[in-house]
């Protein structure tokens, strides 16, 4: 054919042809016509392409060719991009060294290799590259730093003294565990059984007054403050119940009925109740004439522990049968009975912060205090405190509880809850520790022993500055001289002459 057309070379159609040879490769180089765009430039890259050759271009790796061909490995020693060889070789060639070198020698190559900057005790081998390094600050220092400035009042500890703050007598304490002689109001006043007596003692002004004697051969059993502290319960050993108006010192009225002494009393609001040695629990209605209202009968020793939940919902009490027994407001019979004492039941205590929370103290052959949840009637935990207990107090503000005990080391315990650690041991007491009393402000425990002495231990000291003006107006313990005497006569007041200042 005869066509002025230029002929182009088609690949895509290219057969080839055997009596030509063997046809070229879509690889090997070709001429290429430069377009009018690229006509007059120069070219650029290798000289092939300057020649208007294009050169061979390799392909994209094949997926058995091995990526960083350049990092070393062999089976012993797999990475080799973070050895230090500088360090490594100096370490070698101090090690091959056949002589011992002096002190001189060895802090000589020291500070030459720490000019140098080779690390002597570097490791020579590792199998991890090591962690990159940042340059901000330690973790451990930044979140470890106090955001805001502690509160030194919140954070302070307190000081616990194994000293008291205050000492009375207390002539003719009847040594006795299963009574209970000594309470303090809602008033500041506290009240103590001596034998056929019961005094007050003003905390505020230091004033000790006689409120009462017993005729004949009857003596005080027990002695309980209404809520308010305007009223006075005092159980006798002839079984009688008085009560008696605090600011008249006089008494109202007398609720005869249970056939032996009346050791342990509790109020609940117009309601007192009273436990006697004949097992049986009454209850009475100080507002009317037929006092009593019930009677619960399940103990089968005296009854030495009783108290009323702050609700009024449910009363616990605890005898010389071993037993403690929870009852309903609203039932004569026990809502459950617990029987893992193997002694007599005087401490029980409900706790302020936690209501359905109560403790439950045994006697010589026991020395437990149970924990007990009233909702589930579960045990929560024990304490093996090795000692008689004789009373339990808990504390307002803190989550702690103190415990009085008497044979064989005569001592106050304080307790955290619920871890249950002992914080300290106070050595109360020569005796047994019989009776406590806590103030109303929550801070101090009052503590009677068969010694005749009446302790105060400021135990539960508040966090709030505020409790400053509390402390002066509160134990004005201050009051009266260590050593006044409780069984002086009503007449009998305290020297307030010379107070005492507390830190």
């Amino acid at each position: 054919m005869s066509s002025n057309t230029p002929k182009t070379a088609s690949f895509s159609s290219h057969t080839p042809n055997p009596a030509r040879g063997p046809s070229k490769s879509l690889k090997e180089e070709r001429p290429v016509h430069p377009s009018p765009r690229t006509a007059g430039k120069p070219a650029t890259g290798s000289s092939g392409v300057a020649n208007g050759v294009v050169p061979r271009v390799a392909g994209p790796p094949s997926p058995r060719t091995k990526k960083g061909k350049s990092a070393q490995y062999d089976r012993f020693i797999p990475n080799r991009s973070d050895k230090d060889l500088a360090s490594s070789q100096f370490n070698i060639a101090r090690a091959d060294s056949e002589q011992p070198l002096d002190g001189a020698t060895i802090a000589y190559h020291e500070e030459v290799a720490r000019a140098c900057g080779v690390s002597i005790n570097k490791r020579i081998l590792s199998f991890k590259e090591e962690a990159p390094t940042s340059d901000r600050d330690d973790l451990r220092q930044v979140y470890s730093r106090p955001a805001l400035k502690p509160n030194v009042s919140a954070t302070a500890k307190r000081r616990i003294l194994n000293t008291p703050e205050r000492v009375l007598d207390a002539p003719g304490l009847v040594d006795d565990y299963y009574l209970n002689l000594l309470d303090w109001s809602l008033g500041n006043v506290l009240a103590i059984g001596l034998d056929q007596s019961v005094y007050l003692w003003n905390a505020s002004s230091g004033d000790v007054s006689s409120l009462c004697q017993l005729e004949g051969d009857s003596y005080v059993c027990s002695v309980k403050w209404t809520t308010d502290g305007s009223y006075l319960a005092i159980g006798t050993y002839d079984g009688d119940v008085q009560i008696w108006d605090a600011e008249s010192q006089s008494r109202i009225r007398t609720m005869t009925g249970h056939q032996a002494r009346v050791g342990v009393m509790s109020w609940e609001r117009h309601m007192l109740s009273s436990g006697c040695r004949d097992g049986s629990i009454w209850n009475h209605d100080v507002r009317v004439a037929n006092h009593k209202t019930a009677e619960l009968v399940a103990h089968s020793g005296e009854v030495c522990g009783l108290t009323w939940r702050s609700d009024g919902a449910l009363l616990a009490s605890g005898g010389n049968d071993n037993l403690v027994n929870i009852w309903d407001a609203r039932s004569a019979v026990p809502k459950f009975t617990k029987t893992q004492h193997i002694a007599a039941v005087k401490a029980l205590a409900w706790s302020p912060w936690q209501l359905n929370l109560l403790a439950s103290g045994g006697g010589s052959h026991d020395r437990h205090v149970h924990f007990w949840n009233t909702t589930t009637t579960a045990r929560l935990d024990s304490i093996d405190t090795g000692s008689q207990v004789t009373s339990i107090q808990w504390s307002n503000e803190y989550r702690e509880l103190v415990t009085s005990h008497g044979f064989p080391h005569n001592h106050l315990a304080l307790w955290s809850y619920p871890s249950l650690t002992k914080i300290v041991d106070i050595p109360a007491h020569d005796t047994r520790v019989l009776h406590t009393a806590i103030s109303p402000d929550g801070q101090t425990v009052a503590t009677a022993a068969s010694d005749e002495s009446l302790k105060f231990w400021r135990v539960f000291e508040t966090r709030t500055k505020s409790s400053k003006a509390t402390k002066n107006g509160m134990l004005a313990a201050a009051s009266a001289t260590a050593g006044s005497r409780l069984g002086s006569g009503a007449s009998s007041t305290s020297d307030i002459s010379h107070p005492v200042h507390f830190r």
